[in-house]
C-alpha cells in the first residue's frame, strides 16, 4: 500500500483512524531550516475534530510530538519524524458498519482490493490520516516562506449551492479563520453555517468547493511533459478524502471562451520577468509556473457517513439498511481548508527543490 508522497521533499504517513496514533516521516527537508513548532501545531489545530458546532464532535487535541530531525529548533537534514496520539477512539460506534458497507464510502472497494480492513473509522481511508499531511505541509510551508516568501491560503468558496465571492489576490488566513466555516465572505459564511447546522440535524451531509491560492511563487517550477505542475497539484489535492473535482485558473469555465478571450497577454517589464495582464492560466502555462498567483479549486462531495437510513449490503451481498452511528462531519469543507493548503505546499516545496537541483549548473 503506497503511503508516501513527493520526490525530493517526501512524506510517508502511517496510522489508522482508531489506532494508537497517526504520524509521518518527512524526508528531504534541507538542513539549517529554523522550524517553528508552534506553527505546525497551529495548522493541526485548524484541522482537528471537535473545533466547532459544524464539525465532528470527536475530541482530539492532536498534540504533535517531534521525535527526530531537529536540534534546538533547527533541521538537521535528516528524517523528521512526527507523531500524534489518538485519544478519543470509539471503535464500538462502528459495529454495524463492520458488517454493512457505507454507500459511497471506501468500505466496499477497500474490502474488494485487500480482503481485510480496519473495522472502525475507515482505517487508512479515514480523514484522520490527513493529520500527517497537515503536519508535513506545515514544514513545507515554512520552507517555502524561508526560500521565496511563498504563501499558500485556502478558503471555503462554496457549500451546497451557496457561493462566496473571494479575491484570491488579497484574501488572508486571518480573514478565512474569522468564521467557523472558514469562508472570508462574512454574510455568505453565515448562510453556510445555518445550512450546515440544519442539514446536520437531519442526519444528512453537504459538499462544496475549497479555493486556494499560492502567491509569490517563482516562474519555472514544473516540467513540460509528465510532471506538469498542475498535474502534480491535481494528484495531490485529489488524493484527499472526499475529493471529486479539480480546476486551475479558468477551469471548466474557460471552455466557454474563445482563444482571443482566454489568452493571457504578456506585459513588458523592466527586469525581464514574465508578467501577464490576466491570469486565466491560473499561474501555470505549459506545465510550468509563470510567476503569477497559482489559483485552484477542489470539489468535495458530501460526507458519505450519515445518520439517515440507507439501503446497502453486507460483505456477503445480503441487502440491509444502515443508519450510521459514530461522530462525523456534516460538511468536510471547514476542516479541508488546511488539508488543501498542506498538499499544495508539499507539491511546491518538492518542485522548488527539484528546480534548484536542475538549475544549479547554470
Amino acid at each position: 500500500m503506497a503511503s508516501s508522497f513527493g520526490t525530493l521533499f517526501r512524506i510517508t504517513s502511517f496510522g489508522e483512524s482508531h489506532g494508537g496514533a497517526v504520524g509521518l516521516v518527512v524526508d528531504g527537508c534541507p538542513p539549517r531550516l529554523p522550524l517553528d513548532l508552534s506553527a505546525i501545531q497551529a495548522d493541526l489545530n485548524r484541522r482537528r475534530p471537535g473545533q466547532s458546532p459544524i464539525t465532528t464532535p470527536r475530541q482530539e487535541a492532536d498534540q504533535v510530538e517531534i521525535l527526530s530531525g531537529l536540534v534546538d529548533g533547527v533541521t538537521l537534514g535528516t528524517p523528521i519524524a512526527m507523531v500524534v496520539r489518538n485519544k478519543d477512539q470509539r471503535p464500538g460506534d462502528y459495529g454495524a458498519m463492520a458488517q454493512a458497507f457505507r454507500p459511497s464510502h471506501a468500505d466496499a472497494t477497500y474490502q474488494a482490493k485487500y480482503g481485510i480492513q480496519a473495522p472502525s473509522g475507515g482505517g487508512r481511508a479515514s480523514a484522520r490520516e490527513t493529520v500527517a499531511r497537515v503536519a508535513g505541509g506545515a514544514v513545507a510551508r515554512q520552507l517555502l516562506h524561508h526560500l521565496h516568501n511563498i504563501e499558500v491560503v485556502a478558503w471555503v468558496e462554496q457549500v451546497h449551492d451557496i457561493v462566496a465571492s473571494v479575491d484570491p489576490l488579497t484574501v488572508s488566513t486571518a480573514q478565512v479563520d474569522a468564521t467557523m466555516v472558514r469562508c472570508p465572505d462574512l454574510p455568505v459564511a453565515r448562510s453556510m453555517i445555518s445550512r450546515i447546522k440544519a442539514v446536520g440535524q437531519e442526519g444528512d451531509s453537504l459538499g462544496g468547493v475549497v479555493g486556494c491560492v499560492a502567491r509569490n511563487c517563482p516562474a519555472g517550477l514544473g516540467m513540460p511533459v509528465f510532471d506538469k505542475l498542475e498535474a502534480d497539484l491535481a494528484k495531490a489535492v485529489m488524493s484527499l478524502p472526499a475529493t471529486k473535482g479539480f480546476e486551475i485558473g479558468s477551469g471548466f469555465a474557460g471552455t466557454r471562451l474563445r482563444g482571443s478571450e482566454h489568452n493571457d497577454p504578456f506585459l513588458p517589464t523592466a527586469d525581464g520577468s514574465i508578467r501577464t495582464a490576466t491570469n486565466n492560466s491560473g499561474g501555470i502555462q505549459g506545465g510550468i509556473s509563470n510567476g503569477e498567483p497559482i489559483i485552484l479549486k477542489v470539489a468535495f462531495k458530501p460526507t458519505a457517513t450519515i445518520r439517515k437510513p440507507q439501503n446497502t449490503v453486507d460483505a456477503r451481498g445480503t441487502p440491509t439498511v444502515l443508519a450510521a452511528k459514530g461522530r462525523h462531519d456534516p460538511c468536510v469543507l471547514p476542516r479541508a481548508v488546511p488539508m488543501v493548503e498542506a498538499m499544495v505546499a508539499l507539491v511546491l516545496a518538492d518542485h522548488l527543490l527539484l528546480q534548484q537541483g536542475q538549475c544549479s549548473l547554470f
